[in-house]
C-alpha cells in the first residue's frame, strides 16, 4: 500500500465564514489555524498548503477569558534602538482587532514561507460586512 501525498495542483480549497461574536480568542484562533493548514482534511500533507480560505467577521467582538484583556501585553519592535513598543489586549481590541486575531493565528502557523502562504488565506474584518460574496462562502460553526 502506498502513502498518498497531495500535490498543490490537486488541492480543492473552499471559502468559509466565521462569526467571531462572543468566541474566545485562543480557541477560535486554534481552529482557524487548523483549517488554514488543512489538518481537517484526509489529504493533509505537511509540506503542501492544503487548507481553506477563512473569512472572519465581527473581530471586535472577540472575548478574552480571565484578566487577559487588561494583563496580556503585545510587543513589537520598530527596528530602531530602544524601539520596543508594548500595548495591552484591550487597547488593541479597541484599535485594531483584525491585527490582534491575525497575530494570534500567525503564532500558531509554521514559521517559514509555507506559514506565510497559509496566513494570506485568512481575511479578518471589523463589523459584519465583507467583500467576498462572490466566493460563495459557507458558514462555519466553531
Amino acid at each position: 500500500m502506498k502513502t498518498y501525498s497531495a500535490r498543490k495542483e490537486s488541492v480543492e480549497r473552499g471559502w468559509y465564514l466565521v462569526d467571531a461574536d462572543g468566541k474566545v480568542m485562543g480557541r477560535l484562533a486554534a481552529e482557524i489555524a487548523r483549517r488554514l493548514r488543512g489538518k481537517h482534511k484526509p489529504v493533509y500533507t505537511p509540506h503542501i498548503d492544503t487548507g481553506d480560505f477563512i473569512v472572519v467577521v465581527n473581530a471586535e467582538k472577540i472575548v478574552f477569558t480571565g484578566k487577559k484583556l487588561t494583563d496580556k501585553i503585545y510587543y513589537h519592535h520598530t527596528g530602531y534602538p530602544g524601539g520596543l513598543k508594548s500595548t495591552t489586549a484591550d487597547k488593541m481590541l479597541a484599535g485594531k482587532p483584525e491585527e490582534l486575531l491575525l497575530n494570534t493565528v500567525r503564532g500558531m502557523l509554521p514559521k517559514n514561507s509555507l506559514g506565510r502562504q497559509m496566513l494570506k488565506k485568512l481575511k479578518v474584518y471589523k463589523g459584519d460586512k465583507h467583500p467576498h460574496k462572490a466566493q460563495m462562502v459557507k458558514l462555519l460553526e466553531v
